[in-house]
Order: C-alpha cells, then sequence, then structure tokens
C-alpha cells in the first residue's frame, strides 16, 4: 500500500494535469496485450488494425516491453504534464530532451526484473540513439491510436477534472477522492492507495499532481525531484463507444425533438460541445446549432474553463429533465 500524507497547505498547492503520453503508454500496453482492457474493450477492439499496422515496430514493441502493470517504469518516457493544456507536441520535445546518461539510468531500473528482450527490442534499448527511437515510437502510437479519438478523450478529462477541482475546493479531500477509485481512501490526513508495495510519501506543502486518464487505473509516482502524482480512470470514458439510449415513449423529446432532449438530459454535469457529439452521435455543428436554441430558452448556460467551454442546465432545464 502507497501512503501519501498531506498536510494543511498541500490543499491550494494541488492541481490537476493531462497527460497525452500517459495515455499512449497505456493504449500501446492495451493494444499490445501487456495489461488487461477492461471497462475500455469496446475502445480496444476499435482500435487493433491500427496497432497491428505499427506492431512491427521495434520501437513500439520496446515501449511495449517497458510498460509493467506494476513496478517501476521508465520515467522519461511517461514526463508528468506541467498543466492541464499540454499538447503532445509538448511532451515528446521534453522526451527528446532526455539526457542519453538519465535514459540508459531509467531503463536498465526498468527492465532489472523483466525477462531478456528479444533481439531487436535489445538494439532500441541498448543503442546510442533510444531517446530518439523511443519518442518516434511513442509519436507513431500516438498517432495510431490516441489522436483520432483525441478530442472526445480530452473533452472527457476536461469534464473530469471540472468536477473533481470543484470538489476538491468546495470540500476538501475527502470528497474529490469520494468515488475516484475503490483502491483509493482518505484516511484522516492520510491517501492511502492498494497497489503493490510499501512505500510512505509526504506532501510537505508541495500539493498533489491529480492526472484522469482514459486508458488505465489508478497509479502513483513518488519519484524524487518529481511531483507527487496520483493517477486515475475519468468518469465518462464511455463516451469513446456508446451512443444515444433509445427512448420509446419520451414526452420531453415530443417537446423539445429528441436530440434536444438528449442533450439536455446529458448535461447533468458540465460537458463541452465535443464530448455531447461523441455521446449522441451528432456532428459538432449539430450540437452548437441545437445548444444555442436550448440556451436561447432558458434551459442551458455556458461558463468558460481553460481552453474549453462547458455548457449546464439551469434550473429550468433540471426542472424539464426531472418531470419527464
Amino acid at each position: 500500500m502507497y501512503r501519501i500524507e498531506v498536510g494543511p497547505g498541500d490543499l491550494a498547492a494541488s492541481r490537476f494535469g493531462i497527460a497525452p503520453l500517459y495515455e499512449t503508454l497505456h493504449a500501446i500496453a492495451l493494444a499490445s496485450g501487456r495489461s488487461p482492457a477492461g471497462p475500455v474493450r469496446p475502445w480496444l477492439d476499435r482500435v487493433r488494425p491500427n496497432y497491428r499496422a505499427i506492431a512491427g515496430d521495434p520501437a513500439v514493441r520496446a515501449l511495449a516491453f517497458l510498460k509493467r502493470r506494476h513496478g517501476y517504469v521508465a520515467d522519461f518516457i511517461s514526463p508528468p504534464p506541467a498543466r492541464p493544456n499540454l499538447t503532445v507536441a509538448e511532451q515528446l520535445d521534453v522526451v527528446r530532451a532526455t539526457p542519453l546518461e538519465q535514459a540508459r539510468a531509467e531503463i536498465a531500473r526498468n527492465v532489472a526484473d523483466l525477462p531478456a528482450p528479444e533481439p531487436d527490442v535489445r538494439a532500441v534499448l541498448e543503442g546510442d540513439d533510444v531517446v530518439r527511437r523511443l519518442a518516434g515510437g511513442l509519436e507513431a502510437a500516438w498517432t495510431a491510436l490516441i489522436e483520432p479519438d483525441w478530442p472526445v478523450v480530452r473533452s472527457i478529462l476536461e469534464q473530469d477534472i471540472v468536477h473533481r477541482a470543484g470538489r476538491l475546493a468546495a470540500y476538501g479531500w475527502a470528497e474529490a477522492l469520494d468515488g475516484l477509485s475503490r483502491r483509493v481512501r482518505w484516511r484522516a490526513g492520510v491517501i492511502e492507495v492498494d497497489m503493490p508495495g510499501e512505500e510512505t510519501s509526504r506532501l510537505d506543502g508541495t500539493g498533489l499532481m491529480l492526472v484522469p486518464n482514459a486508458f488505465s487505473e489508478v497509479g502513483v509516482a513518488l519519484e524524487r525531484n518529481w511531483p507527487h502524482t496520483l493517477m486515475y480512470r475519468a468518469r465518462g470514458v464511455a463516451a469513446l463507444w456508446e451512443g444515444r439510449e433509445p427512448r420509446v415513449d419520451d414526452a420531453l423529446a415530443r417537446l423539445l425533438g429528441r436530440t434536444r432532449a438528449d442533450l439536455l438530459r446529458a448535461l447533468a454535469e458540465p460537458a463541452t460541445t465535443t464530448w455531447l457529439s461523441a455521446r449522441l452521435r451528432v456532428s459538432l455543428g449539430g450540437v452548437g446549432d441545437h445548444l444555442a436554441v436550448l440556451r436561447a430558452s432558458g434551459l442551458v448556460t455556458r461558463e468558460r474553463s481553460g481552453r474549453s467551454v462547458l455548457y449546464r442546465r439551469t434550473a429550468v432545464g433540471d426542472v424539464l429533465v426531472g418531470a419527464s
């Protein structure tokens, strides 16, 4: 079990981040069979052909070899996010700037108790160009597996951050961590994470980095000289593959129209147009047009959160959905 001791100043110092390369590394592990699919199997079934197209790349196979469910994974191939709106290009620049000596040391620690890799994978990991090749493998995997769905994934993550950051600011740690995972608990000043191993770390006013993700369960990073980080699966990842649910008798749809009724129901929590478009399988333009009508009717409102615009139901919208 991992224990993270939290002090009085850590609440204000804590922040959220989005890590595209963290998502990419876990997508490689899923597609290569190194990690179980779990709840994202419908997404995995859809992207497997994309993975087969890059699976022969020794650099991609080296990344799959390094990724393990438990135990240390080289830090430089999945750097922590500096801010919520970090791009994959910015993270790849961080990877490519890794000194060779650092990369070699982290890889040696990563593979210390793993079986010997296949010759082409060993050639990548032991080569003088290992940093460049692994960065190229990450970029290839990003393009094949994550980039086509990234607008939806990013929207899911941003929506989760808005939800959980609001709970953290308004109610504190216990409420922010509630429902995050069955493996995470708040115990009077200590965050407990059920994971193999035993480690206790103290934040000492530096705060905690919380990183929602779509493709993995709970993880922690407590390495020296790195931000203390808690990774967890975001809420609402089913938007990657689910469509709208049919309703046989729907008074709200007869009043507003099917799509506007579905939009109003989907706004049980604030959401972006991208997330709504993916969830309801309606074009972005169509979602925007319908939201404009709902907003003009006083049923939804909108507000900016960073680079995103979030829509939410008004009290009148809540009444309509509840009455239906």
